[in-house]
């Protein structure tokens, strides 16, 4: 049971991993800020959420899994929060659009 848990870990880890890195293309690659914001912020949270899904069942008490659940919860939070504030100032001047 342990060899499935392990291996189920490290795809899930892999999995968040490939995300971050393709959020970081999305990053460098898409023409203007929004869209880059978007790839980043998207990909980010998932991949985030996979690493955390990957460490829960290697954590060895329920303390250390609910502070890895609390610490995705407050990034998801954050992320949101910074993605707006940078939405608003990339955002053109125009009131009416």
């Amino acid at each position: 049971m342990t060899t499935i848990v392990t291996l189920f870990s490290a795809v899930a880890i892999c999995a968040g991993i490939i995300f971050f890195l393709a959020g970081t293309v999305g990053l460098l690659r898409f023409p203007d800020s929004l869209t880059r914001l978007h790839a980043l912020t998207k990909a980010d949270n998932l991949g985030l959420g996979l690493i955390i899904l990957g460490l829960l069942p290697l954590s060895g008490s329920f303390s250390t899994a609910l502070k890895l659940v609390l610490i995705w919860a407050l990034v998801q939070l954050a992320g949101a929060t910074a993605a707006q504030l940078i939405a608003r100032l990339a955002r053109p001047s125009g009131r009416g659009k």
